[in-house]
């Protein structure tokens, strides 16, 4: 009957034992084995076990449990649930992960009621922003607020260490958001002044681009950008950057103005690269026969570009052998002519043209036309041609 008694008792303590173990506590407990993917722990003081799976113990899903805990280390862990299936032996499931998130949780709203900027390391992406991990804890940073400008690929900021503002901790939803734009924004305001400060009209430094639009494309400076406009990108006509240039592309620009009250900066691609004048006299010479194509008209005659960039003159003398008033009358912008090179100058950027030299001469058969017309109206037979002389007339006479 005592006996009886004694197991009636001992089970009523063991009952009030595991009754005194409540969802939501945080209790110690000893490490009593170590399996493949759990540890089986004892709650001190209670006389019940518990268990401790690999993704209560830490994030990383191919860490080396054993290398986690070993058998009799004391531990910090948060009771969650109660174990659900002979799987798990034991009456609770237990985490230490959830302790460090809780402590983490409690950290992070203390920095960010000082507004205390922290680092976090990018670790991976989804479709609406950035995963990224401070002290320990998983945050996120949404899409809008990974920069002060809008930003295509994500995939770019993996691996990088960034500085963010903590904007809401909500332990009870798990939710840790973050924001880079703040910073961004900072980073990319110091950085323009600074370029400001260094650059000057005639610069030629590297460069990226950035960003391609129909008007120009946007250039990375080093922090900060600057337009080059579609005109400047290529001596040759460019109807669509995206046609000549890519985003990420390596460039040499031309720095052609520095407006620092509006923090703009206008470049040139085109201006760091040789001109066309620069190498005119390796490709044309007095004499040379070429083609263009008439751009524009003037009441002194006809520009025609003979190249990208490179635009010559034909006088209106030149155009043609008839007398013209107005080069217009007799040529059409965008009309394919062919030309005869009557001088170069690289230096003052001149190319005299002629279309006339290239024609024959109508006036120059009718000179001779009249010349022979004239010859022939003047014309007079010699003496000896006529069959006598006067001096046989003058004889004849006297002897009669």
């Amino acid at each position: 009957m005592a006996e009886e008694n004694n197991s009636i008792n001992s089970m009523e303590q063991a009952l009030d034992s595991f009754n005194q173990v409540q969802i939501g506590d945080v209790v110690t407990a000893e490490v009593l084995s170590i399996e493949d993917s759990q540890l089986i722990v004892g709650i001190d003081n209670s006389g019940v076990e518990g268990v401790v799976p690999l993704r209560e113990l830490t994030s990383d899903r191919k860490a080396d449990i054993h290398k986690l805990a070993q058998v009799g280390d004391k531990l910090e862990l948060l009771v969650v649930r109660h174990s659900a299936s002979d799987k798990e032996d034991g009456s609770f499931i237990l985490s230490q992960r959830r302790i460090a998130n809780r402590k983490a949780y409690g950290k992070m709203a203390e920095l960010m009621s000082a507004d205390t900027v922290v680092k976090g390391e990018v670790v991976g992406t989804v479709r609406s922003g950035l995963l990224v991990e401070v002290d320990g804890l998983r945050g996120f940073v949404p899409a809008s607020m990974i920069s002060d400008h809008f930003v295509r690929d994500f995939k770019s900021f993996v691996g990088q260490i960034l500085d963010l503002k903590i904007i809401e901790v909500e332990p009870t939803k798990n939710r840790f958001v973050l924001s880079h734009k703040e910073i961004a924004a900072q980073e990319r305001a110091q950085k323009e002044s600074e370029i400001m400060a260094n650059i000057l009209p005639g610069d030629i430094i590297d460069a990226k681009v950035s960003r391609l639009t129909n008007f120009g494309a946007f250039v990375d400076l080093g922090g900060m950008d600057g337009l080059v406009h579609v005109s400047q990108i290529s001596y040759d006509h460019v109807d669509r950057p995206a046609d000549i240039l890519k985003v990420g592309q390596d460039v040499k620009v031309k720095i052609l103005d520095v407006d620092k009250d509006r923090g703009r900066v206008s470049l040139s691609i085109k201006a760091a690269q040789p001109g066309p004048w620069e190498t005119i006299g390796e490709k044309f010479a007095a004499g040379d026969q070429i083609d263009g194509v008439v751009k524009r008209l003037t009441d002194f005659g006809a520009f025609v570009e003979v190249m990208p960039g490179i635009e010559g003159l034909v006088h209106v003398s030149q155009i043609s052998w008839n007398h013209v008033d107005n080069p217009a009358d007799v040529l059409k912008v965008g009309e394919k002519v062919h030309l005869k090179v009557l001088n170069v100058d690289p230096e003052q950027k001149r190319l005299g043209l002629s279309i006339k030299e290239l024609t024959e001469n109508p006036h120059s058969k009718a000179k001779e036309a009249k010349k022979d017309e004239q010859e022939l109206d003047n014309y007079e037979l010699p003496d000896e041609e006529r069959g006598f002389a006067l001096g046989d007339i003058v004889d004849e006479d006297s002897n009669n």
